[in-house]
């Protein structure tokens, strides 16, 4: 009689990363790289770029075809929307997002950053730190990415030269220093050859650090938000309609950071009514506590107003509400954010309107210098403003958390995103200058 033992394999733990970087630069054929010497490419994938590549008379796959997925990015050449993949490795599990190097598409990068715990920087060796190297950089440096990786690409077409790559490096982990970066970690690879992507590269001895995806493998994730400040943005109310829950009433949402425990003090704001909580259904079982991500049902003790885009919070770490939002935007529109202009601005489940007060500064990403009052922002721009809403909204800082310390605006006239904007984020703080718009708003 045999026994079957089965091999428990250890616990991994899950990276989110993005790529980005100037348009030719190479982040798809990185990506790619990483994907098929990591084996994490399917068989018939990589048959069908084989086929592609051949057609087009490339000697080799061109594994950029492997993330490059609409039409129109293959036959331009160039990456438009963010495409995500999914791979793991014995060490760890990631999710990768392969983000737009164009300008034109700087917003894309947005997205992909805004949940990353790292991000990967491309450099062309032949072109070292360009506009679009350092607006990548500052962009990683405002949505608080804790770790970014330059890799410094295309080092076979200069002759693998380490005071190239030196040179790159130390100027790109500068400017990245003085944006407030806290970690830089600078790599010379080619992803086409796969040097120092996976493997260590036999043409750059004189490198002794680690590979793409050993750093991958190895940075430090601290990404715990259950031990932040606790907060659940009430996304549904629900209210059974059979007798035998005629008298359940739950508060549904996914829970933005922290921990809520049943019989815990909460408030609900903006209205501030305070409670406790009675009972919290994960999946239609109760259980006693429940943290970060998971979606869960919350019951309260007493019956009060409580709707959707309301926020749940511990009594004791409630944040302040207000109407005036100060914060550093990324304006991602085409047409440009100008003072005055009245929008609608969306924050965690809650929608309210609210209007452009005033736009105190724009960053400068060439000297990091502030433009004092520009009046306006365009597609790309970064820029501080100041924003008076129609409600109080419990606000928490963007350093304290992502999730509830970041909103976006929206045009009211086609429910176009205009900007992503981040609470209380600042490069610097230009010499305060009087308030001299008109105080006459509307709310």
């Amino acid at each position: 009689m045999s026994t079957t033992t089965t091999e428990v394999l250890p616990e991994t733990t899950l990276l989110r990363f993005a790529t980005a970087g100037s348009v030719d630069d190479g982040k798809s054929t990185l990506v790619g790289r990483l994907l098929h010497d990591s084996k994490s490419v399917l068989t018939d994938q990589l048959e069908a770029v084989e086929r592609v590549s051949a057609s087009r008379g490339q000697e080799g796959p061109d594994l950029a075809l492997l993330t490059d997925g609409l039409r129109a990015e293959r036959e331009q050449g160039i990456t438009i929307d963010v495409a995500y993949r999914y791979f793991a490795t014995p060490r760890r599990r990631f999710i990768l997002a392969d983000t737009p190097g164009h300008v034109q598409y700087t917003r894309n990068m947005v997205t992909g950053a805004s949940t990353a715990e790292l991000t990967v920087v491309l450099v062309d060796a032949r072109n070292g730190v360009v506009e679009q190297t350092r607006r990548h950089a500052a962009i990683a440096a405002l949505l608080r990415v804790p770790h970014v990786v330059l890799a410094v690409n295309k080092m076979d077409l200069v002759g693998y030269a380490e005071p190239v790559f030196a040179a790159i490096a130390e100027e790109f982990t500068a400017y990245a220093t003085e944006l407030g970066v806290p970690e830089v970690t600078a790599v010379p690879i080619s992803a086409l050859a796969g040097d120092n992507v996976v493997e260590p590269s036999a043409n750059m001895d004189w490198y002794g650090g680690p590979t793409v995806l050993e750093h991958l493998e190895t940075v430090p994730v601290s990404h715990d938000l259950a031990h932040c400040h606790a907060r659940l943005p009430v996304q549904y109310v629900i209210r059974p309609q059979s007798a035998e829950h005629r008298d359940y009433r739950g508060y549904a949402g996914q829970i933005a950071a922290g921990t809520f425990r049943v019989g815990e003090d909460v408030t609900v704001l903006p209205s501030g009514r305070t409670t406790r909580i009675a009972g919290i259904d994960l999946l239609g079982e109760p259980v006693d506590a429940a943290w970060t991500t998971q979606s869960v049902t919350v019951l309260l003790e007493d019956d009060i107003d409580v709707s959707r885009g309301d926020l749940i919070v511990p009594t004791e770490d409630a944040p302040a509400t207000t109407q005036d939002v100060e914060a550093t935007v990324c304006h991602v529109a085409d047409a440009p954010l100008t003072v005055g202009h009245r929008v609608l601005l969306k924050h965690g489940t809650r929608t309210v309107k609210a209007v452009v007060k005033d736009i105190p500064s724009r960053l400068t990403l060439d000297d990091l210098s502030l433009h004092p009052h520009p009046g306006q922002l365009v597609a790309n721009d970064i820029g501080r403003v100041k924003i008076r809403t129609a409600e109080p909204l419990p606000v928490d800082s963007y350093a304290d958390s992502r999730r509830t310390g970041s909103f976006i605006l929206i045009d009211p006239a086609d429910g176009t995103t205009l900007t992503a904007g981040m609470v209380g984020e600042s490069f610097a703080s230009p010499e305060p200058v009087k308030d001299e718009t008109d105080d006459g708003w509307e709310f």
